[in-house]
């Protein structure tokens, strides 16, 4: 059985990352991901398969995403603005 490892989403590695389609599990409340430590996944971005824990501060094609949400549009303000006002 793999070990399972807890990480912030603000650590850059590609678990943490939107664009990396891998087995994980994410608790929006704790801010936290956890995943196997030898779990594997796919990078959308560049489209190459990538270990979870592949640190990606040193790569260069990388445009790692933090998990978190964006914030909600303000819908009256999105309205206005398209109104011009």
């Amino acid at each position: 059985m793999a070990e399972k490892l807890i990480l912030p989403n603000e650590v850059k590695v590609c678990a943490t990352c939107s664009y990396w389609d891998g087995e994980r599990q994410v608790d929006a409340e704790m801010k936290v991901v956890v995943v196997s430590d030898e779990c594997r996944g796919e990078c959308l971005v560049q489209e190459t398969p990538k270990p979870g824990l592949h640190d990606v501060r040193g790569e260069h094609t990388c445009i790692w995403e933090d998990l978190d949400p964006d914030e909600p549009a303000d819908v009256a303000e999105v309205a206005k603005q398209a109104a011009g006002k």
